[in-house]
């Protein structure tokens, strides 16, 4: 019984551990943005967290209630489109991070790629 519920939250991605290592990568990612990308800044570590949890969040409710996958490359242009938003939008719930509108599309373009080389779904 308790094997059937652990494969079943694997399989719908679920699991504490799973969304650790989900807001470590997507942080972890987001380092990688902030130094590669001009017009998109974040600063300090606790920041990189916060980021990470609020568009992992924003994430998870576009995809519930829109039925859109908002990764970079998930869908497309749609996809892309909303990445970016997501992106510029999280600059005014976490402190120390700037992000200009055009950070934003760079950002979605460089995270979309690093999804693609990353091994599992970040964002």
């Amino acid at each position: 019984m308790a094997h059937e519920k652990r494969e079943r939250e694997e399989h719908s991605g679920g699991g504490v551990i799973h969304w650790i290592g989900r807001l470590i990568a997507v942080a972890v990612i987001l380092a990688i943005t902030s130094f590669l990308t001009p017009g998109f800044t974040i600063i300090g570590m606790w920041s990189f967290l916060l980021a990470a949890v609020v568009i992992t969040v924003i994430d998870y409710l576009v995809e519930s209630f829109m039925g859109v996958d908002a990764s970079p490359f998930g869908r497309g242009l749609k996809g892309f489109v909303i990445a970016a938003i997501i992106i510029y939008l999280t600059q005014f719930l976490v402190p120390n991070m700037r992000v200009s509108i055009m950070g934003s599309i760079l950002a979605a373009i460089v995270i979309g790629i690093l999804d693609a080389v990353i091994p599992g779904r970040a964002m």
